[in-house]
């Protein structure tokens, strides 16, 4: 359990003697709780120590007669009479260490501290810092230990939830076993208050506990997200069947949509890292990025780059790590980073000071190390512009390469979006989207991508919606003809991504067509890909 672990490292820390400590934590009455069991246990805690909190609006939460006890000067002077051994709790401290940014940390009370460091040593005093985030002065970095505390882990949210609906009917709690489990799995990532109004919320709304609470926890979490400012919470309700083609890349997230059970581990299975997929603007791959949240019903957070980037020294790399910390909170879930290429391309360059570099570098490691079922799909048009370390094995468990479609995949894309938009019967279409005229539009659209075959079919309805008439097939033909697709304007382009993708990607595609419009080099076309064969 946290709790449990955190009193270990705590009395650990306290009994080695550690004059100052830092717990960035939004739950102070959490913490509170667990320092003050911790201090009470001779067992975790050989010398008796007295337990004192302090805040900036009340002063300490037993001194009643020292006058302005609120300023941190004060405070500090109070520690240092204190004739017994203690631990003092300084809540919200951060604010005297420059927390806003672009201000500066109080000097006295930085001065102050350092002053201190050998009277708490030799009076076995401690002092810890607890506040919402981390903020530490670059001259105390050498005199504070970190000390993290978890969130609730799954025991704890399930007390939490047992004591909720104690007083509730046996009639009035409508969950099986296996839907109580998945209630409690879904609340991971939220603190313990998050979690009781969530509940109540559920219980209130409900007139008890069912299914609905499961929604009303995801929105609990996209309320994270969204305070977060930094990351996009991304609600689909796409499916495996509104993509076309791309069968192989289709066929790998089916095999590893159950990977998030708690039965994938009797495999010793880990949860996927991620995919890379790249390859012709417009094929698909942002839609297979929305696909992937409705396929494994876990929620889809989108990170873009350009938020990262703050415009305050030190606030790109915080926001980085913002943004990492705010995915693992509400995990298992889906991370999209959009045209990946665009926001780490030059992390090379001297140009921000390094910045890019020290970005990426953070955004890497985590890849390398994540344990939390943070499942990340990158997308990229030109993977030319992408770190080669950004490639390596391990920090993606496959790079799918997705190109133009084939005359079938286009007959796929032709139905769904003429399915989509003549699913009406206020207007009687003269076009039927049968099999003969899915064939010769699918021959007409030889080398056009999916989002191009979509414009077509949007020209083509504009068309017939101008005259107040139903779609026809000349419309579809009159707009495919007007059209100039991508594969004629970037052959060059496409020609060379596809030779890079021979022998480095996976085609998401389940076979290559013949009627590709630019067709690879014959140097290209002689290289092979071992890795295909795994998703024949």
């Amino acid at each position: 359990m946290p709790e449990k672990d955190f009193s270990l490292r705590f009395a650990d820390f306290i009994n080695a003697g550690f004059p100052m400590l830092y717990i960035p934590s939004y739950e102070e009455e959490r913490v509170m709780r667990v320092i003050m069991q911790s201090a009470d246990d001779p067992v975790l805690i050989r010398t008796p120590r007295k337990v004192l909190s302090w805040t900036q609006t009340d002063g300490f939460s037993d001194n009643e007669k020292l006058q302005n006890s609120n300023t941190p000067l004060a405070a500090l002077d109070y520690i240092l009479r204190f004739k017994d051994p203690a631990i003092f709790v300084l809540k919200d401290f951060h604010v005297f260490f420059g927390a806003d940014r672009g201000t500066h940390p109080e000097y006295a009370v930085i001065r102050k501290l350092r002053d201190l460091l050998p009277h708490l040593k030799q009076c076995r005093k401690t002092i810890v810092f607890l506040c919402p985030r981390m903020v530490i002065p670059p001259d105390l970095e050498k005199d504070i230990s970190v000390l993290d505390f978890a969130l609730p882990d799954a025991d704890e949210l399930e007390q939490t939830l047992s004591e909720l609906t104690e007083g509730l009917s046996q009639d009035a709690i409508c969950l099986s076993a296996d839907e109580r489990s998945e209630l409690i799995k879904s609340s991971l990532g939220l603190t313990v208050q998050e979690a009781e109004n969530a509940f109540c919320r559920a219980i209130i709304q409900s007139k008890g506990l069912n299914r609905n609470a499961l929604s009303i926890i995801r929105d609990e979490k996209n309320q994270i997200i969204k305070k977060s400012g930094i990351l996009e919470f991304v609600h689909s309700d796409l499916g495996l069947e509104d993509i076309g083609g791309l069968e192989r890349l289709k066929l790998w997230l089916v095999k590893r949509s159950k990977s998030w059970q708690e039965r994938a581990r009797v495999y010793h299975l880990p949860a996927p890292k991620g995919v890379l997929i790249t390859g012709v603007p417009g094929c698909g791959k942002s839609l297979t990025a929305k696909a992937m949240s409705g396929i494994w019903n876990l929620p889809l957070l989108k990170l873009d780059i350009g938020r990262i980037f703050g415009g305050i020294v030190g606030s790109s790399e915080e926001n980085m790590r913002k943004a990492i910390r705010t995915a693992e909170a509400v995990a298992p879930s889906v991370l999209w980073v959009d045209e990946i290429e665009k926001g780490f391309s030059g992390t090379g360059s001297s140009g921000d000071s390094g910045t890019a570099a020290r970005v990426f570098g953070t955004f890497l490691t985590w890849m390398q190390e994540k344990t939390a079922p943070v499942f990340v799909i990158a997308t990229a048009n030109n993977i030319t512009g992408l770190p080669p370390e950004l490639l390596r094995k391990g920090r993606f468990d496959e790079v799918f390469f997705v190109d133009l479609p084939d005359r079938h995949e286009r007959e796929q894309i032709f139905r769904l979006h003429l399915k989509t938009r003549m699913q009406t019967n206020a207007v009687v279409h003269e076009f039927h989207p049968d099999s003969a005229a899915l064939q010769t539009l699918a021959q007409m659209t030889e080398g056009f991508s999916g989002a191009e075959i979509e414009q077509v079919v949007l020209s083509a309805l504009y068309e017939a919606f101008f005259e107040e008439r139903g779609l026809r097939l000349k419309d579809l033909t009159d707009a495919i003809r007007e059209t100039v697709p991508l594969s004629v304007v970037q052959a060059d382009q496409i020609r060379s991504l596809r030779c890079w993708a021979v022998t480095h990607a996976v085609p998401a595609a389940a076979k290559a067509d013949d009627s590709a419009p630019t067709a690879a080099g014959e140097a290209c076309a002689s290289a092979q890909n071992p890795r295909i064969l795994d998703y024949q």
